[in-house]
């Protein structure tokens, strides 16, 4: 009987705690009136800033929006966004830009001009009234390298259309971009499989 009663208690104050938190959060949602279009970075160390933005990607389609991709650095190798996301050709234009990992390449004038054709489609999709929501997938590597200047690529993104939202990823984004986003999320590496030996893997890194 004291187990029950203990219970009992427990889970009228759990029910008290949440009910005030309830009216909180209410109160607080009442002052968040804003809306526009959101420019967004993932950047940081760690993996997942590819698979967040392509995760925006498909939670668009579901909404039925129209979404641009560009992908940057890549190159055009095989990968399961890519398959995936090409039964949406109503939906999706997707565009494999890059020349491929600059350690591959071993080119700087390649790469830069494969990364300056990469940024005039990415500012006819930024630019594009039918597209809802554009990723810039591994923007921020070529910016990295100065293949792209910076502050063109901040001034085009501050004159996007209001209700165009944009997100871009890569590790190392440069600070400026930091400081007009909207939203900036940084993966922290804490533990990966290659440092343990594992190739990467279908499914998981591509």
């Amino acid at each position: 009987m004291s187990d029950d009663l203990n219970i009992q208690d427990l889970n009228t104050k759990h029910a008290q705690a949440m009910k005030a938190l309830k009216a909180e959060r209410d109160a607080m949602m009442q002052t968040k009136t804003l809306e526009k279009g959101l420019l967004l970075v993932h950047t940081g160390d760690g993996k997942g800033k590819s698979s967040a933005g392509f995760g925006m990607v498909a939670r668009n389609l579901g909404w039925g929006l129209k979404v641009g991709v560009v992908q940057y650095i890549k190159g055009k190798w095989k990968t399961g966004e890519r398959l995936f996301f090409s039964k949406f050709p109503d939906q999706v234009r997707y565009e494999v830009m890059g020349e491929g990992f600059t350690w591959d390449t071993q080119d700087r004038a390649r790469d830069i001009a494969a990364a300056r054709t990469a940024w005039l489609v990415s500012q006819e999709m930024i630019a594009d009234p039918k597209l809802d929501f554009v990723l810039l997938d591994e923007i921020n590597i070529a910016l990295r390298y100065d293949y792209l200047d910076i502050d063109e690529v901040v001034a085009v993104l501050k004159a996007r259309p209001g209700d165009k939202h944009v997100c871009l990823t890569g590790r190392n984004a440069k600070p400026q971009l930091l400081e007009i986003a909207d939203l900036v999320t940084e993966m922290t590496l804490v533990k990966h499989p290659f440092e343990q030996g594992f190739k990467a893997q279908r499914g998981v890194e591509f």
